[in-house]
């Protein structure tokens, strides 16, 4: 089960990642589409959020090249966002301060600031909390203001990595649901490194599964449930299915890594 965008947005090729002698991955070829998501999921330590750091330009590749609309990335540049698992929220700074940050950065003028960042802070269900500072919000408000910063630049690729690994569970599935609810309203191209092979089917068009020693694309999987998806799309025999097939490929890898450590 594959499928290659007909027009990308982002295309890897050829990724090769060291450091030092140890090799994080290889020969990784990929391609996004325009208003695609497309979840990375993996064992740990096979390089997932450095594939995805890689993509926003933050770490260099030792082989290959990482395209955005067809343009090499060497650098950080406009247009991508990233969202990050500890939040990355200025704590001397209130929601207001942190969600403008970005846009602060991209040189707008405090008229854009004072006009965009309201509709951001309620687009992600913050509004009334603008004067608050990270300290006084739960973690999971915390990444709800994280998402508004990258938002408000209006990226045209939002890269996420595990954005819901550092609250409760209660409070991934609440996020999780807003998240899709965001997409719908603003739908960009979207790489979501996650652990969870639910989250990764529940979000994703496509999964694409990295396994190996150095880790490799093992497969990518198309996620054919239809959109928008909402808690019923958890009851789904699809979705069941497409579960059970990246469940059993994870863990053919994962039985085999725990019998060479036994072997040692």
């Amino acid at each position: 089960m594959t499928g290659i965008p007909s027009q990308p947005r982002i295309e890897v090729r050829g990724a090769a990642k060291r450091y030092g002698t140890l090799q994080v991955f290889r020969d990784v070829n990929l391609s996004v589409g325009e208003r695609e998501v497309l979840a990375i999921i993996g064992p740990s330590g096979c390089g997932k959020t450095t594939l995805l750091r890689c993509m926003d330009g933050l770490i260099p590749l030792d082989e290959g090249d990482v395209l955005m609309e067809g343009r090499r990335i060497d650098g950080p540049r406009e247009g991508v966002s990233m969202v990050f698992q500890h939040f990355g929220l200025f704590p001397w700074k209130t929601v207001f301060q942190n969600v403008a940050y970005g846009l602060r950065l991209a040189g707008a003028s405090r008229a854009q600031i004072a006009a965009r960042v309201p509709k951001f802070i309620e687009l992600v269900g913050l509004s009334g909390f603008e004067s608050y500072y990270p300290y006084q919000i739960s973690g999971g408000m915390q990444q709800r203001c994280g998402l508004a910063r990258a938002l408000s630049v209006e990226p045209r690729v939002l890269l996420m990595d595990e954005p819901f690994g550092a609250v409760d569970a209660q409070t991934r599935e609440i996020l999780q649901f807003e998240m899709l609810r965001i997409w719908e309203a603003r739908p960009t191209t979207m790489v979501f490194v996650t652990h969870s092979i639910d989250e990764a089917v529940l979000m994703g068009d496509r999964v694409m599964v990295l396994k190996g020693r150095p880790s490799r694309v093992h497969e990518i999987v198309a996620v054919d449930l239809p959109r928008p998806r909402d808690r019923a799309t958890l009851l789904l025999a699809r979705f069941a299915e497409l579960r059970e097939h990246v469940w059993g490929t994870l863990m053919a890898d994962a039985r085999q890594a725990e019998l060479e450590v036994v072997k040692r």
